[in-house]
């Protein structure tokens, strides 16, 4: 059958919000104009240069591994994390194993349960003596300050901001208009996600600190995907991780918060922090976690990795220095990719929540079709879009092209909490957030990176590159099976003779074959906002 008609009569609440802010913002943006307001931020403040541990192979972690990875030269080991309960116990437990040094670097950090269970075992592992190193972007430290400086108030634990503004407290006026006066810099984020224990092993991957990326929320969850890692690899990592926190763009919190935190201030908040886990351990979640028996299997050692050639492949800090013409200014991650990408002779899977393709890219993907390579895609629907539809305006402008280019297109639908226990990457999340690509099923790279113009041109990414075809086979199979009618849209042209704007969307409903002429299970307004979008939006901003 075919549905045209909305069936959801009411505006959405997120498309007046989003109206609301698009009023606000140029509103702003007239006063900033009208100021000529400019901020300058402070950057040269001292920062006591630090590196990773040199010694990962003599601690626990490093031991407990040694066995699996012996025989096996230059080679590092990897274990998927599609789960987000399994992805937040490996975090607790790296914390829980480490001996000398934790290094955390993440674009968003929430204050929520999860965040502040992990951030429990963080403070425990600093009593017993590890040196714990975090940096956060300062787009997500908005508001954040006295709790970062509080943290860092504890002995053994530093916490820096990553390319700061100079107007501090909740993201608000302020900040917009230190944003318009200073855009170029402050466009640039820093999207990377690390998690280092003893320099012996990582988490890396698509995930935030957050309950949403672990399956906790009770509204919103993601679908996503982390890589547990062992081996040479990790030095890689650490290496990169050394560069950001020594760079010049990140700077110690105090910097922002001048007064010493009070011993009965770090009282309370300890306090505060097992007073909040002390709640959360009933819970039919931590139960579940308590009872899948992470912990004692990563510090034994019983994990078991898959060994295969692995890359790290990292951006620069210099990247956020707009307008440099120096190596480091490069995209690392999209310039290592794309030539791999380019070779595919069978099979190419792109997974994306935000997938805008450039010019140059559409034509590498479209010569890929012409000779025969299955490109297939899976990106989040208008539905499913976690935030306000700007993004995919801008993939929602190139559907055309990459359906007559020969593109296979999959857009995630969203599904209610208590009926998706199993989707990609076993994740009950009602969006997609995976950033992974599969070559040939058999090279494999999964890390931070959205498809799209911020990820290639504005924020610095990380992620890693392994020749596996286990693990090829493992996401593979993944990505077969959120691609299923009962799960995901598939994208076609209505009349592929005669290309147009027409596009159908097929799924399955109820165990019966449904097919939509226009964006389906959204509203009016919301599909009329997206047209809009589609129709302004600099792409160098998507």
């Amino acid at each position: 059958m075919i549905r045209s008609r909305d069936e959801h009569g009411a505006i959405p609440a997120r498309t007046v919000r989003t109206l609301t802010r698009s009023v606000q913002f140029t509103l702003a943006c007239a006063l900033a104009l009208a100021l000529s307001a400019c901020s300058v931020t402070r950057l040269d403040v001292p920062r006591p240069v630090s590196s990773a541990w040199t010694q990962p192979a003599a601690t626990p972690l490093g031991q407990a591994y040694a066995a699996q990875l012996a025989g096996h030269a230059g080679k590092s080991g990897l274990h998927a994390l599609p789960s987000g309960m399994e992805a937040l116990g490996t975090r607790a437990a790296l914390a829980e194993a480490a001996q000398q040094t934790l290094d955390l670097q993440y674009y968003i950090v929430r204050g929520d349960t999860t965040t502040q269970l992990l951030m429990a075992r963080v403070l425990r592992a600093a009593q017993r003596g590890v040196r714990v190193r975090l940096l956060v972007d300062d787009l997500d430290a908005a508001g954040k300050d006295l709790d970062l400086a509080t943290l860092a108030g504890f002995a053994n634990i530093e916490v820096r901001v990553f390319n700061p503004f100079t107007s501090r407290g909740s993201f608000g006026l302020s900040q917009v208009l230190e944003f318009i006066g200073d855009s170029q810099r402050l466009n640039r984020r820093m999207h990377n996600k690390l998690w280092v224990a003893d320099n012996a092993m990582a988490v890396i991957g698509g995930r935030n600190l957050g309950d949403e990326y672990f399956d906790a929320s009770g509204e919103v969850n993601f679908s996503d995907l982390d890589m547990l890692v062992a081996g040479p690899v990790v030095a890689e990592i650490s290496r990169s991780f050394d560069a950001y926190w020594n760079s010049e763009w990140a700077v110690p919190i105090q910097a922002f918060v001048a007064p010493v935190p009070a011993p009965e201030t770090l009282a309370r908040f300890e306090q505060d922090l097992h007073k909040r886990i002390e709640g959360f351990r009933d819970t039919d979640y931590a139960r579940a976690l308590r009872e899948g028996g992470l912990g004692p299997t990563l510090r034994s050692g019983r994990i078991t990795l898959t060994m295969a050639p692995v890359e790290a492949i990292a951006d620069l800090p210099e990247k956020v220095a707009a307008g440099s013409e120096t190596a480091g200014s490069r995209p690392v991650f999209a310039e290592r990719v794309r030539p791999l990408i380019a070779a595919a002779s069978q099979e190419l899977i792109l997974i994306s929540p935000y997938f805008i393709p450039s010019t140059e890219g559409l034509a590498v993907l479209g010569a890929l079709a012409r000779r025969g390579v299955k490109v297939r895609v899976l990106t989040n629907s208008l539905a499913s879009a976690d935030v306000v539809p700007l993004a995919h305006s801008g993939y929602a402008r190139h559907r055309e092209s990459m359906l007559t280019a020969g593109l296979e297109l999959h857009e995630m639908r969203p599904e209610r909490l208590e009926t998706i226990r199993s989707r990609l990457g076993q994740s009950s999340g009602a969006y997609l957030h995976t950033k992974a690509i599969v070559i040939d099923r058999r090279h494999v790279v999964v890390g931070s990176m959205n498809l799209d113009p911020r990820s290639r041109r504005s924020n610095t990414e990380i992620g890693l590159l392994a020749d596996s075809p286990e693990l090829g086979t493992t996401i593979g199979r993944l990505f077969d099976d959120a691609v299923q009618p009962t799960r995901a849209f598939r994208v076609s042209l209505a009349n592929p003779q005669t290309p147009s704007a027409d596009l159908l969307w097929a799924t399955e409903e109820n165990g019966q074959s449904v097919l939509y002429d226009e964006e389906p299970l959204v509203g009016f307004w919301r599909r009329l906002f997206s047209r809009l979008l589609g129709l302004v939006a600099p792409e160098d901003l998507l």
